[in-house]
């Protein structure tokens, strides 16, 4: 956790500078509204829920399009998938409302939706065949790597951008760089990176299928594909680093026990032991189990995604929202959003499951607060829980937080 902090980069990339220069919002622009029902016309979705069975059974006759090596589908370049989005807040006032939150400013969780959609778009963009109006792939997240904020507030009434593009691709997913930008006095200021990675499956999303390879054309590509290959690298070491899987290391162990040895009660010196079950509570602390909000979620088919499963986005925006509850009440003022990362989508949620979500925080460093929301689908018919997400969320708290302590080792 204290290594997400350290590693926080808030800076665009320069590909982003590039060729968002010299754009500047214009109503040809599509919005979101287009985006989604561009995505719905691509995948061949239903509008309406009792069709979706129809409409996925369609899908099966897709098989055929599919290509049985990636060698079979044609290169494409970074600029073939670059999309660019407005979000009119400032001259389409009726779709404010949407995304306003109760200190006038944007909620977040909306833009982590819009993030998504957008994501898969730019991934649909890369992977399109030119004489089939209908896309073979189910193109769906599968991490979020990355989000970095420059900007404490996202005005409710000035047009945002969306910039973003393909940047790496492995044999059959595909990494997703995203910027959004802001318009003040005439110029689009930057807000926000994102780093998706999406993963492309058959029609009926049963299986990986493969997708079109990327070639970089200019020496700042290729470092932005080489660091799309480390990223992956990245998330190979940190999956097989895994606690579950591997003992901490020396510095690790040494951080551990020293937490513990804080936390003993010294005071039955007197008896000539000290129990390593009874604990205290250093000063100017919180136990990390105290810390730990709860919610409930149950997933209506107003949510599904064009797949009809549960839209990734808005499971992403119903945790950040706990993230966001729990980090207001740690730091008892309002907390800023700073960076998101390390989000796993695990597997789909079913339209119609009962959704738990679970939060905690995980770590403090002076203003700032570390939360981690963990959900799960429950099964009233099994009783069985499988966990489907994992977020983590980096605040920053407008006065010092008090320092977080685990009590167990979990």
């Amino acid at each position: 956790s204290a290594y997400r902090l350290w590693t926080m980069r808030k800076l665009p990339s320069l590909l982003a500078r590039t060729l968002t220069s010299g754009t500047t919002g214009s109503p040809e622009l599509p919005d979101m509204n287009e985006v989604r029902s561009r995505l719905r016309e691509i995948v061949g979705a239903s509008t309406n829920w009792r069709d979706h069975v129809q409409a996925m059974q369609e899908r099966k006759a897709l098989y055929t399009l599919l290509a049985k090596r990636q060698e079979d589908l044609p290169p494409r370049r970074m600029k073939d998938s670059y999309l660019e989005v407005i979000l009119p807040l400032g001259s389409q006032p009726e779709i404010r409302e949407k995304y306003l939150n109760v200190h006038n400013s944007v909620r977040f969780g909306r833009i982590l939706e819009d993030l998504d959609s957008l994501g898969v778009l730019i991934c649909y963009t890369h992977t399109k065949q030119e004489m089939q109006p209908k896309s073979p792939l189910s193109i769906v997240t599968a991490l979020v790597d990355k989000i970095n904020l420059c900007k404490r507030i996202i005005y409710p009434d000035c047009d945002i951008k969306f910039t973003g593009n393909v940047s790496w691709v492995g044999k059959t997913s595909m990494e997703v760089k995203m910027h959004m930008l802001q318009l003040h006095d005439g110029d689009y200021s930057p807000v926000l990176d994102a780093t998706f990675v999406m993963v492309a499956r058959d029609p009926e999303n049963k299986g990986p299928a493969f997708v079109n390879p990327l070639v970089p054309e200019s020496p700042e590509e290729e470092k932005i594909f080489k660091q799309g290959e480390l990223n992956k690298l990245k998330r190979i070491d940190f999956s097989t680093a895994s606690l579950l899987k591997m003992a901490p290391t020396a510095e690790e162990r040494n951080i551990i026990h020293d937490i513990f040895l804080n936390t003993l009660d010294t005071r039955q010196e007197g008896e000539g032991t000290v129990s390593f079950r009874s604990r205290k509570l250093p000063p100017n602390s919180v136990w990390m189990e105290d810390t730990k909000l709860k919610g409930l979620q149950i997933c209506h088919p107003q949510e599904r995604n064009i797949f009809n499963r549960i839209f990734g986005g808005f499971l992403m925006r119903k945790a950040f929202e706990l993230g966001w509850a729990i980090a207001c009440s740690y730091g008892s003022s309002r907390p800023f959003i700073v960076s998101v990362d390390d989000i796993m989508f695990q597997r789909p949620v079913e339209v119609g499951s009962l959704l738990l979500l679970s939060g905690q925080v995980c770590y403090t460093e002076k203003n700032y607060i570390q939360v981690r929301v963990h959900t799960e689908v429950y099964d009233a018919d099994t009783r069985d829980h499988h966990t489907t997400n994992i977020f983590h969320f980096t605040f920053i708290s407008e006065n010092e937080v008090p320092r977080v302590v685990p009590k167990t080792y979990g």
